[in-house]
């Protein structure tokens, strides 16, 4: 172990358990040990059969991912594992956020659910539907909310 300027001992080095959490948010009804794979219908965009799953380092977004997610299902946000690598994601990063604030990520590697976070405040019904409109709008001009 390294001591830094204060002279405690620092294990910076060593690996530790939620070094880095991630969250998917969606309106599947998952279990602890389940794995998100590619292609299964997408949450969004045309519901075609999806090319990258996606998730991320902040409960903001994975929130928003549960609230415009496709289908009847009740909102859910699992803590996710990735399997393999994972890579900012395109439809976000320097496109409507440079510099990747929401910290989205997507992957062709399964990501495992370790967990649900079932105590969350959702966004407004004005928030969610404003939302809503503008990816509305997206569509009707032709713009694919989901790149792949």
């Amino acid at each position: 172990m390294e001591k830094n300027k204060a002279g405690y001992k620092s294990n910076a080095h060593s690996p530790t358990p939620f070094s880095q959490t991630y969250f998917h948010g969606t309106k599947v009804d998952l279990k602890p040990g389940d794995l998100i794979e590619i292609g299964r219908n997408s949450n969004f965009g045309q519901n075609n059969k999806a090319k990258y799953i996606y998730l991320t380092a902040t409960l903001d977004a994975a929130i928003w991912g549960a609230e415009l997610a496709l289908g009847d299902g009740r909102e859910r946000i699992y803590v996710v594992e990735p399997t393999g690598p994972i890579e900012n994601d395109p439809n976000l990063t320097d496109k409507k956020f440079p510099g990747n604030p929401t910290m989205s990520y997507r992957s062709k590697y399964p990501f495992k659910v370790v967990g649900e976070i079932t105590i969350w405040q959702g966004h407004t019904p004005e928030q969610v539907k404003a939302m809503k409109d503008g990816l509305a709008s997206f569509k009707e001009q032709g713009i694919e909310a989901i790149e792949d």
